[in-house]
């Protein structure tokens, strides 16, 4: 786990912003060591589970892109 995974910061401006990959309002299920029970997912949970998968893979790209610009061949320059 990454740090940068509790923490949103904007990359243009680095000032905090909303994440929308985790809501820790929603987080209210405690389990025991004896529950038993099977978790079932709501259609409302995977909706948002392929939300932030589509997030992670954007972000993924976003980064991608600026590595190749840092790490790329320079163009040649004209004399």
């Amino acid at each position: 786990m990454n740090l940068r995974e509790f923490f949103y910061f904007d990359k243009e401006t680095f000032a905090p912003g909303p994440d929308n990959r985790y809501d820790p309002s929603r987080d209210v299920s405690v389990k025991t060591f004896n529950d038993t029970r099977k978790t079932r997912l709501t259609l409302k949970q995977i909706n948002e589970l392929r939300k932030a998968s589509e997030l992670h893979d954007e972000e993924s790209e976003r980064e991608l892109e600026f590595v190749e610009k840092m790490y790329g061949t320079p163009p040649e320059a004209t004399a």
